[in-house]
């Protein structure tokens, strides 16, 4: 199935209703399945973004393509490399959500407004990145922080890349009424 264009991406992401419901993701990845509880009142244009692109199913097939043990797992390039997204950006949601275990945060280049789909969750407390990245969720549960412990603790090479392959088979988005 062809990946849908950036234009379709950016208004399935205004049709994601945040005021009547709540979202939550589950990447299925070949280290275990984790839960994403999303946090739209700090960040509602993240959410948008990333619901709308889990729902096109941009993410499935992907993989973490970059970890820092103590640090972040990093995933959401679709080229596999750190050097791809959706062919738009959105604006920075800088907010008060501190970067520690288990927070969802947006990768961006030094232009604090180019985000588009490459995401990151800390395996630590990272608080450089207060205010400095757009936070945006957290692991759903213990188990889902297990599992992202797990992926920082695959064995590395070069760039930070994974020896073995870390894939997100499919992302599935859930919403609750709120």
């Amino acid at each position: 199935m062809p990946k849908p264009s950036a234009a379709d991406l950016q208004k399935a992401a205004q049709a994601v209703d945040l005021d009547h419901f709540d979202y939550e993701a589950t990447l299925e990845t070949s280290a275990g399945p984790i839960r994403l509880a999303f946090d739209a009142e700090s960040a509602p244009g993240h959410v948008r973004n990333m619901v709308a692109l889990a729902e096109s199913g941009f993410y499935d097939g992907g993989c973490f393509h970059r970890i820092i043990k103590g640090f972040m797992i990093q995933g959401g390039c679709p080229q596999g490399t750190g050097t791809g997204g959706p062919g738009y950006t959105i604006p920075a949601e800088f907010n008060r959500t501190p970067h520690e275990p288990g927070v969802l945060s947006m990768a961006r280049t030094s232009d604090p407004n180019s985000a588009g789909s490459q995401f990151f969750l800390c395996l630590e407390k990272v608080p450089h990145l207060d205010r400095q990245y757009t936070a945006f969720g957290r692991t759903a549960d213990q188990a889902s922080l297990d599992v992202v412990k797990a992926i920082g603790n695959v064995r590395t090479g070069a760039q930070d890349r994974p020896a073995e392959p870390v894939v997100i088979k499919k992302v599935t988005v859930t919403k609750k009424a709120k």
